[in-house]
């Protein structure tokens, strides 16, 4: 192994030395929301909060789950991210796998009409209409069938499956008898945990932080997103001021509403936290083999 000279030892000091100034710039506003949210309110609004809580209390979080429908949203959340990330796994490999194909007649033009809806779309009344007119309004059916799959992982996939599945390994597979969709669900998927990992990813945060589709398609509260409800929760937290005549109470009212804006992102951004590091050494395979052109 050769010995570092001392250009490369400077220059590998600039670069550690950038990389760590990025890496505090992206984690300290994390941990100040984190300290915000446990605070007192008049500590937030005064800038008394710099890294650490101050007067630590759950007053934010309190007052979060106070609402009804708090776990229903949790719930519904957790069953739009796991069944939706399902479907658009299942939808991406049956249309990754087969562009990936040589030998597919055709492919090169369904390429193209997949890449042609990333730069031009119908638009949102369309699309409405389109979902009104298949009676999926306020079903939770319209917050997956929509989306079902995502065009730009389509093409990590089929890059992917292009770059690590050899031809040879089909046509091994094909002197065995296996067809198709068996050399799919016995091969292909085996081999292809990293890449699935980080289409799982990207699928399951977007579930998780669906807010539009909902505001537009669901009318039943009880069907609302986690997102959606804390939209409510801070909503109906603000005030008419003229409502109140007491100076005290309109002040305590309006810290609260400020402490909130941090807990609410706390309490949306745990779960995907909570789940990233399960897969993160998956995640850096997958998206740069996924990311090679070919």
């Amino acid at each position: 192994m050769a010995r570092e000279n001392r250009s490369d030892r400077a220059f590998n000091m600039v670069n550690y030395l950038i990389l760590t100034a990025f890496f505090l710039m992206v984690l300290y506003p994390l941990l100040y929301v984190v300290a915000a949210s446990f605070s007192a309110p008049i500590a937030v609004i005064t800038g008394r909060v710099w890294l650490l809580p101050v007067e630590p209390n759950l007053e934010g979080y309190k007052a979060v789950f106070r609402h009804k429908l708090i776990k229903t949203g949790y719930m519904n959340s957790f069953f739009y991210a796991s069944v939706g990330t399902a479907v658009n796994v299942f939808m991406t490999v049956l249309a990754a796998y087969p562009l990936s194909r040589r030998d597919m007649p055709g492919r090169n033009l369904v390429m193209f009409a997949f890449a042609f809806t990333m730069m031009f779309s119908g638009g949102l009344i369309p699309t409405y209409l389109l979902v009104r007119n298949l009676g999926l309004l306020d079903t939770r059916t319209a917050m997956i069938l929509p989306t079902a799959v995502g065009v730009w992982q389509v093409i990590i996939a089929r890059t992917y499956f292009q770059s690590t599945l050899p031809p040879s390994l089909l046509e091994a597979s094909r002197i065995d008898g296996c067809s198709d969709f068996r050399f799919v669900a016995a091969v292909v998927l085996p081999l292809s945990g990293p890449i699935i990992a980080v289409i799982s990813l990207f699928y399951a945060v977007a579930h998780w932080n669906a807010f539009f589709n909902a505001l537009i398609y669901l009318t039943t509260p009880s069907k609302y997103p986690l997102q959606l409800v804390l939209r409510d929760v801070l909503i109906q937290n603000e005030m008419d001021l003229t409502s109140f005549t007491d100076i005290e109470t309109l002040a305590a009212k309006e810290n609260l509403i400020e402490l909130l804006k941090y807990s609410l992102i706390v309490v949306a951004s745990l779960p995907i936290i909570m789940v990233y590091p399960f897969i993160q050494r998956y995640f850096v395979k997958g998206i740069m083999i996924g990311a090679i052109k070919g």
